[in-house]
């Protein structure tokens, strides 16, 4: 590598060759990466004949911005095997989650900002403070805290998850103005003033009878009549009775061990009619998850009202007004 009569050569020449500066060179010596051969008399670091090549992969490998930990975890593993390996790739693979997670952040940025500037002036001020008040990239956390307090006590946590996997909406990865405003407004509704007292209020109270065994049965079954449902709703079909019906029903029979009869049904028509609702919850959740200009995808909420709907054509029981 070098000209020198022992082989070794100087800080300024390894710089020179490369193409890095002399202080970039000393910062990874101090650093552990790139060790001295020696010095000389004068008190000068020498370097050995594999160091360019050893300095050039140190210089590729932070060019991908890899910390220095990783970087040395590579050239420890490239040491001893020859190559690099796991570490390599580890490294590569955890910088990439980290640079999807920067470009989510800049997606939703550049959302927001366009969500401020193509609205009225007047209402720039408040609109701000609202979509200020999400993190970008933004996070499901509050909209879960909502729903586990809504939840029936004592449900099995994987009965939870599930739940929370349907009703919690995730924001696109490519978000338009639209998603950012609905998902900011959907985020103040839920940590909005709400005590234990209104929040009880908002649980219905077919749901309330029921243990946490019954509950666990109850929202597994629902789940399945709204998938149902939706599969009827994409295909913009209106309510009608069938099997998105009936296991809708089966589902508040089976928590409330009881039998799936004309008069179970229009009994629970009539208690679902005059349950409290969160309707502004479920408007929200189709604006985050549906194209900005295209139909509405289906939510838990839009698919409850489509099978009480049908539950209510079936039993004879008149809609609420």
């Amino acid at each position: 590598m070098c000209a020198s009569y022992d082989g070794l050569c100087g800080i300024g020449e390894l710089a020179e060759r490369a193409g890095v500066s002399v202080k970039t060179v000393r910062f990874y010596s101090d650093s552990g990466l790139l060790p001295e051969a020696s010095r000389s008399a004068g008190g000068h670091r020498r370097y050995g004949p594999d160091s360019l090549e050893r300095l050039r992969m140190i210089r590729s490998l932070r060019t991908m911005d890899l910390p220095v930990s990783a970087v040395r975890r590579i050239l420890d593993e490239e040491e001893t095997a020859g190559s690099p390996g796991s570490a390599l790739e580890d490294a590569v693979a955890g910088q990439l989650r980290t640079l999807g997670s920067q470009l989510a952040a800049l997606r939703w940025r550049e959302a927001a900002l366009r969500a401020v500037q193509e609205c009225p002036a007047a209402e720039r001020a408040g609109r701000l403070r609202l979509i200020g008040a999400v993190t970008a990239p933004p996070t499901t956390a509050p909209l879960a805290r909502f729903w586990r307090g809504w939840l029936p006590p004592r449900m099995p946590a994987r009965s939870v998850a599930a739940f929370l996997e349907a009703a919690v909406p995730q924001p696109p990865d490519d978000p338009d103005p639209v998603h950012v405003l609905a998902f900011a407004r959907l985020c103040a509704l839920v940590s909005g003033p709400c005590d234990g007292e209104e929040r009880s209020r908002t649980q219905p109270h077919a749901h309330k009878e029921a243990d946490a065994r019954a509950s666990a049965v109850l929202y597994a079954g629902l789940a399945e009549a709204y998938e149902l449902a939706g599969a009827e709703m994409r295909h913009e079909r209106g309510p009608y009775p069938g099997e998105a019906l009936d296991g809708f029903v089966a589902a508040y029979a089976s928590a409330h061990d009881t039998a799936d009869t004309p008069g179970f049904r229009r009994v629970l028509a009539r208690q679902l009619a005059a349950d409290p609702r969160i309707d502004r919850y479920w408007e929200l959740t189709a604006e985050v998850v549906s194209p900005p200009a295209g139909r509405p995808e289906p939510t838990p909420g839009s698919a409850h009202d489509w099978l009480l709907a049908a539950l209510h054509t079936q039993s004879g029981t008149a809609l609420p007004a």
